[in-house]
This record gives structure tokens, sequence and C-alpha cells, in this order.
């Protein structure tokens, strides 16, 4: 269990493995299937999450070749996408959870989110981000993962209030990068907890094969 009711297994490839998947709660993060795409479209036909979106899908097509870009993702360890799904809800869709390793600095990563617009209100980012982020510094401890970040535009106040539930405390303020990010941005981090002899703490919610599973708006 973690400290946020959660467990974390993996039935293919380990700790981080296309088969992981992680709960907090009633919500249950799982890769994306090619079946979600019905309910992505859904979700990204929101006026309020295109605002925040750089590559929405909008055709049949483009949610199909999205949901092939988180399976490369998971393939090359470079991107760690989960579909958020709510089990008191039968399963519905309710948000995205990434992870992003994209370089050579194993040191730190990046995390995003979304939530559908049906689900605002319900504590979904908040809860969903803590159960990612005692996973990624658990599964990513010995490749020397010490620090996640969360950047979002300095409009989205949702995004800015989640970071702070979940614990990435406001580190700086980030110059405007037009025409890809025309207004400033926040930059959140929070750290790996550390052992008194500063080696980073073991996570409660440390994920081991064989065990059963328990937005910043991402902009991809």
């Amino acid at each position: 269990m973690n400290d946020h009711g959660g467990t974390a297994g993996g039935t293919l490839g380990g700790t981080h493995g296309p088969g992981i998947t992680l709960t907090a709660g009633p919500l249950l993060m799982r890769p994306w299937r090619e079946e979600d795409a019905p309910a992505l479209l859904k979700a990204y036909d929101d006026p309020a999450m295109r605002q925040w979106i750089r590559l929405p899908a909008s055709t049949p097509e483009e949610a199909a070749r999205w949901l092939e870009l988180q399976d490369e993702g998971w393939e090359s360890g470079t991107r760690f996408s989960f579909a958020v799904t709510d089990t008191a809800r039968s399963g519905e869709l309710v948000g995205n959870l990434v992870l992003k390793r994209p370089g050579p600095d194993t040191e730190r990563a990046e995390v995003g989110y979304w939530t559908a617009a049906w689900a605002r209100g319900r504590g979904v980012a908040p809860r969903a981000l803590e159960a990612l982020t005692d996973w990624a510094f658990t599964a990513f401890a010995d490749e020397g993962l010490v620090r996640l970040e969360l950047l979002h535009q300095v409009d989205n106040v949702a995004s800015c209030r989640v970071a702070e539930k979940a614990g990435y405390a406001f580190t700086e303020l980030l110059g405007a990068l037009p025409p890809e990010f025309p207004l400033d941005g926040h930059l959140h981090v929070r750290r790996a907890p550390l052992t008194p002899d500063g080696r980073v703490a073991a996570q409660r919610g440390a994920a081991e094969p064989g065990v059963s599973p328990a937005g910043s708006s991402d902009s991809r």
C-alpha cells in the first residue's frame, strides 16, 4: 500500500514494463488500449481541453495515431502514459497521466496529466498524480531518478492547484517561448525523499513484479 490507498504491480516487464498498473482508491491507471479511442475522442471534444493540448485528436485516425505514440513511448522507455479509469463507475475513462523521460538525464523526469470534462471536480488529477509519483521514484530509483518536474502556463490555474495538492512546490517562473508557449510558465518540482545517509528512500508503493494491480495538461 502507499500513502494514498493504492498499490502498484507489474504483470509484464517488471516495475516499469507495459503491464504495470497503479491505483489510488477507485482510480485504476493502466496503459492505453486501442478500444479507448472513442473515449479519447470524447475527452478531446472539449474547448477547455483544447486550450492546453498541442496535439489534439479530432478524428478516429488521429486517435489511433495518438494511441500508437503511447505504445511507442512504453517500448522506448521515454514516455509512460496511463489511462486513468474509475472502477466505481464501471471503468469510465476519466483522465490521462504520463511520465516523460525523453533525454539522457536519468536524475529527472517530467509529469503531465489531463482530466476529462465529465470527471472534473472529483479530485482525480491529484490522487492519480500522487500514485504516479510514488511509482516513479520507486521504479526508477536504481536509474538515479530524484526529481520530478511539472510545467504549466501561468494562466492554467487549475493545474497549479493540482501541483500544490500533490506536493509539487513552485520553483521557478519560466519565460515564454512563442509560438509553442506564448505565455510564461510555472515550474513545480517534487524531489525523492532521502534517508539520513543521503540515499533515496523506498516508497511504500513499491512496484513488484507479479503483484496484482493495485492537467498540467499533458501537451501530447
